[in-house]
């Protein structure tokens, strides 16, 4: 899979933007706020119908205008396939495949696959377990239908027991068998949603290790431990165990929303007592083998999006990026820099095709 080119109208800082890709590598060099991060977000966007940096939709709408347009070419399985993002202030976002609008946003995830690596990635690290929680729920979705649907359904109801559990508090009174109707459904998907986590690391966690061992050039121990309240006891029995609790908060405090992803290194938290070196190689070794993991799941590369990444890593793990590109397996590449020099350089080790665009 590739993408062929790229037409922006209104989106962020470009009032117009067109370009036509290299099959392999590009490149896109300028001063900081010029908007080669902004390109790369485009392209996000038209894989998962959002912004990777900007949660908040229109926020990505041009300063003063009304709407923006994200319009990408791809080519997959030789076909060409046109995916239009498109949104409208006060309006709902349109995401549109060969000029038939989806029905439902999460019928796209998983259609284009791409993977990127970020200096925020290290949001992975320090921030809450939310954050662990999405790059999980992200690498799985992006390969099965079933987990997805099953991710939003027990969000839904989620909403609804913890709006219960307010309205019981709002006019002092309670019913158990409404309740545990929603606990029953939670239930279903909980345990879905757990056990898909499980075989997913199962087999993810050797990838990471792999690549983290090639990307460190050493053997230290390292490790991604699924910590979640339904390894030790039934969503069920939980709900029945935080019943007073969860009255009392008015919102639901056990079940795989708290769930999360403890990285560790030789037996201790990354975040306490890995050096900035090994949080950087962690970090990347999680983002290439998410990018295995998802080639191998869905037999699709995923496209690459490098993300400022000479300026904030060494050479030596650049290097173990760009590596990715001489192999054979590898698909096409995006990276944005400050120094035109400094990546050509880079990209010329690879002896692969590429394209430089200076904003």
């Amino acid at each position: 899979m590739i993408l062929k080119s790229l037409n922006l109208l209104n989106y962020k800082n470009f009032d117009a933007y067109s370009v036509e890709f290299d099959a392999k590598i590009n490149c896109f060099v300028g001063a900081n706020g010029v908007g080669k991060t902004n390109i790369l977000d485009a392209i996000y966007h038209l894989s998962f119908g959002k912004s990777y940096f900007n949660p908040i939709a229109s926020q990505n709408i041009r300063h003063e205008e009304d709407f923006f347009v994200v319009d990408g070419l791809y080519e997959k399985n030789e076909r060409n396939e046109k995916v239009i993002v498109s949104l409208k202030r006060g309006q709902k976002k349109i995401i549109k495949r060969n000029g038939k609008a989806y029905d439902r946003f999460s019928d796209h995830i998983g259609f284009l696959p791409l993977v990127i690596i970020s200096p925020t990635d290290r949001d992975l690290i320090i921030e809450g377990s939310d954050t662990r929680r999405k790059f999980m729920d992200g690498v799985i979705s992006q390969s099965d239908k079933s987990y997805l649907e099953a991710l939003l359904n027990y969000s839904k109801i989620l909403a609804q027991r913890n709006a219960l559990l307010k309205y019981f508090a709002l006019n002092n009174n309670f019913n158990k068998d409404t309740l545990e109707v929603y606990n029953e459904q939670l239930n279903e998907y909980g345990n879905h949603i757990h056990e898909k986590r499980n075989l997913f690391l199962e087999t993810f966690t050797p990838i990471f290790r792999s690549r983290y061992k090639a990307i460190s050039n050493n053997n230290e121990d390292v490790d991604l431990i699924y910590n979640s309240q339904l390894n030790e006891s039934t969503l069920i029995d939980l709900f029945a165990m935080n019943l007073n609790k969860d009255r009392m908060l008015q919102y639901t405090s056990v079940g795989i929303h708290k769930d999360d992803l403890d990285f560790s290194i030789k037996g201790y938290p990354v975040k306490k007592f890995g050096s900035q070196g090994q949080q950087k190689s962690f970090l990347i070794a999680l983002k290439l083998a998410q990018f295995d993991f998802i080639k191998a799941q869905s037999g699709v590369t995923p496209l690459l999006l490098l993300d400022d990444v000479f300026d904030k890593l060494d050479e030596q793990r650049v290097a173990q990026i760009i590596k990715l590109v001489n192999d054979e397996n590898f698909g096409q590449l995006f990276i944005s820099d400050t120094h035109a020099d400094r990546t050509e350089k880079a990209i010329k080790s690879v002896h692969q095709s590429y394209q430089i665009f200076k904003l």
